[in-house]
């Protein structure tokens, strides 16, 4: 698969899973929803319950900005349609601003679930600088 064929495929996803490093090295694995720019990914903490608004992904990110993003497609009835397309990056958490207000914007168009209730943030940038997939079909 084509670094822009894994694009594509990622960009359609609805949902990927983000995983940060923690600081004893170990990985922390989340999924998220995600808004596309270019080759840079958002993700902003919304209204869904959780424990505190400080995000350990943030930290994380804050610590080590290594990240990486997984899509996939699974159908049980046809392995031919199995995907996986991967987003190697340097994540930023955004504070107050023109590109977390933008990201906000790309993550309320793209969810009506965040129409009447936008994210309050803070904002995760992710800043993709490899995108590679593997596809059952070529």
């Amino acid at each position: 698969m084509t670094p822009a064929e894994a694009r594509g495929r990622f960009v359609g996803a609805r949902v990927a899973r983000l995983a940060t490093v923690r600081p004893d090295g170990t990985p922390h694995l989340v999924p998220l929803v995600f808004a596309p720019a270019g080759d840079t990914l958002y993700s902003a903490v919304d209204h869904k319950p959780k424990a505190s608004p400080s995000l350990r992904r943030l930290d994380h990110v804050r610590t080590n900005p290594t990240v990486t993003l997984l899509a996939d497609h699974y159908d049980d009835a046809d392995w031919d349609e199995l995907w996986w397309v991967r987003a190697d990056g340097s994540g930023r958490v955004l504070g107050a601003g023109s590109e977390a207000d933008h990201a906000l914007d790309l993550l309320v168009a793209r969810y009506p679930q965040y129409a009447g209730r936008r994210p309050p943030g803070p904002v995760l940038a992710i800043d993709v600088v490899r995108w590679t997939g593997w596809s059952a079909r070529p």
